[in-house]
């Protein structure tokens, strides 16, 4: 009698890796394809219905949905790349994910381990490689221990200060049987202000004459936000947020004094360098928010009470009045709980703060057909309250960052490493994360040619975000440093940029073309109405540089510090010559 041939026990490595990402409550994740990794694609094959795989076209955009989805959530993205130039292009997003504080796991296909240390096709060693970019860099040699090493990943990401982790996945033992358990989330309490903390900071609040709260940080829930506004209102706090943290206060409100980032409002920051208290709950008060370290004195001059969930964050560079170690939830129900000063003495200054952020968001008279400021704020006007705006880096973020008020239901996505390219892959994340929702994409010309390519994402699985692409068919971040420093020598800025509109027309898309104020309203209505994957083109002027200056203004700045006084035949011959264009078309 035959003996019955046995069925190999145990799961392969790849079916173990997707299995993994289940326990952990992953439902997304986002990908491009590779032959080093290909088990653990045969592995989420097979849990498809439970898990929904988003196919890429480039890794650093498959990175960027991953940390748009973990911005939106609190929960880790996950984003799947291969080895060599597949990692390399997925680095810029681990690179946001750490300086915005966003939990991520991205999972690095690698070569067989028996290769390692022979410069094997596409080897790199990851652990030098993101060692600078990420909290925690692995890698998976032993099937045995991808339960562990997973759900190790998966807590270190979402821990203390949120942030990327990478987990190199070895070709060989995604293919080999182990049979382990899976290990789902850990249960752990969020660390909790210390007793004595609300005490003390409402003893220091209430010897305070001049105090500002500054919110920033990642994770923050429906509820914590909604627990620090009313802290924040109970106590008529001015507030302003983080730099590219627009989403954590209402816009509108009467306490909301602006954003403390690239392009803040001078007198807002002139404010801040008198206040008596500053209240940091969730920022690092880094380089944006500090205005490059000048804002305060590092040795505590102006008291600082900062709130951070991660102890070494705490007095690494400002050295704190009183640091409390919280999550940023924690510490907003805690902070509610603590009450209002009684009789708080500082009524007036909050309204003089107001006040200049009521007055730096009166749009001024721009020459041309097209005054943005006042584009956007009728576009607002006419957005669903739950818009998810996403932004890329650039002078043109400035705009909706001044002129825009964004409401307390909205989130504002951007990267605070200032990454180009972000903005697209990020908008069609969110709508893959939330396809309920209108999301609108701010994006520079310079930017959408980084990653623009990511729309075919949103048509290869059905969402619609709608794009506005502001094009002044140059670099103008570098162009405004360039005038300032090197008036009249313009080198390497200028683009040739496509027509934008019969870009995304190309793929089956819905494309608008503005060039005069009145124009963009109907033409986003238009966008989020036909359904369809979305770009507007705002033909900007490229002379107005900023939201402050023209590039004649600059130079005229340029020369007056350099002891020269501009003629006036010079300040006309200073004036960018009208780029070229292809023609505007009825829409």
């Amino acid at each position: 009698m035959v003996e019955a041939r046995r069925a190999p026990q145990g799961r392969t490595g790849g079916k173990l890796l997707a299995d993994a990402l289940v326990a952990q409550g992953v439902t997304h994740a986002f990908c491009v394809p590779g032959e080093s990794y290909l088990d653990l694609l045969d592995g989420l094959y097979s849990v498809r219905n439970r898990l929904q795989l988003v196919t890429c076209r480039f890794e650093a955009g498959a990175v960027h949905m991953a940390e748009a989805y973990g911005k939106l959530t609190g929960k880790p993205g996950v984003a799947i790349v291969t080895r060599g130039p597949g990692a390399c292009h997925a680095a810029i997003g681990v690179h946001v994910a750490f300086q915005d504080s966003t939990p991520l796991v991205l999972l690095v296909g690698q070569i067989p381990v028996e290769e390692t240390d022979r410069e094997s096709f596409q080897e790199v060693d990851y652990r030098q490689m993101f060692g600078p970019l990420a909290k925690w860099v692995t890698q998976i040699d032993d099937e045995k221990r991808i339960p562990e090493l997973m759900a190790h990943a998966f807590d270190v990401a979402t821990s203390g200060r949120p942030g990327p982790v990478v987990v190199a996945i070895s070709e060989e033992m995604q293919k080999r049987l182990a049979a382990v358990p899976d290990i789902g989330p850990a249960e752990v309490l969020p660390p909790n202000p210390a007793p004595e903390a609300l005490p003390r900071l409402m003893q220091m609040l209430a010897g305070a004459q001049r105090p500002l709260a500054v919110l920033g940080g990642s994770r923050w829930t429906a509820q914590g936000k909604a627990d620090i506004r009313d802290w924040l209102l109970a106590n008529d706090l001015p507030v302003s947020v983080a730099f590219r943290r627009m989403g954590l206060f209402d816009g509108t409100s009467p306490n909301y004094v602006g954003d403390l980032g690239v392009g803040a409002d001078a007198g807002l920051v002139g404010k801040a360098k008198e206040s008596d208290l500053i209240i940091a709950i969730g920022t690092r008060i880094g380089e944006p928010v500090s205005q490059g370290y000048t804002l305060l004195d590092m040795a505590g001059a102006t008291p600082i009470v900062h709130v951070y969930p991660d102890q070494a964050e705490i007095g690494r560079v400002y050295r704190p009045a009183l640091g409390i170690v919280s999550e940023v939830n924690a510490f907003a129900a805690a902070a509610k709980a603590a009450g209002a000063v009684k009789k708080p003495g500082w009524s007036a200054w909050t309204k003089e703060l107001r006040a200049l952020r009521v007055a730096q968001a009166v749009p001024p008279e721009y020459e041309g057909p097209l005054n943005l400021a006042s584009a956007l704020q009728a576009l607002e006007k006419e957005l669903p309250k739950d818009t998810i705006f996403t932004t890329d880096a650039g002078n043109f973020a400035t705009w909706p960052n001044r002129f825009m008020h964004f409401g307390e239901k909205q989130d504002f996505l951007g990267p605070t490493n200032g990454a180009m390219g972000y903005a697209v892959p990020a908008a069609i994340g969110a709508k893959i994360t939330h396809p309920e929702r209108a999301v609108i994409g701010f994006v520079g010309d310079g930017g959408f040619l980084m990653t623009g390519q990511e729309i075919a994402t949103a048509f290869h699985h059905s969402v619609n975000p709608v794009i506005l692409v502001f094009n002044n068919q140059m670099y103008g971040t570098i162009r405004m440093y360039q005038e300032r420093t090197y008036p009249h020598r313009v080198s390497g800025t200028a683009l040739t940029n496509p027509d934008f509109a019969k870009f995304i027309e190309a793929f089956g898309g819905h494309g608008e073309i503005v060039e005069r104020t009145e124009e963009l309203v109907p033409a986003v209505k238009r966008a989020l109405a036909s359904g369809k994957p979305a770009l507007v083109e705002v033909r900007t002027n490229p002379e107005q540089v900023t939201n402050r200056a023209t590039i004649a203004d600059l130079r005229a700045q340029a020369a007056k510090a350099a002891g020269g006084t501009p003629t006036p035949e010079t300040a006309k011959a200073s004036r960018t010559p009208a780029p070229r264009r292809t023609g505007p078309r009825a829409r």
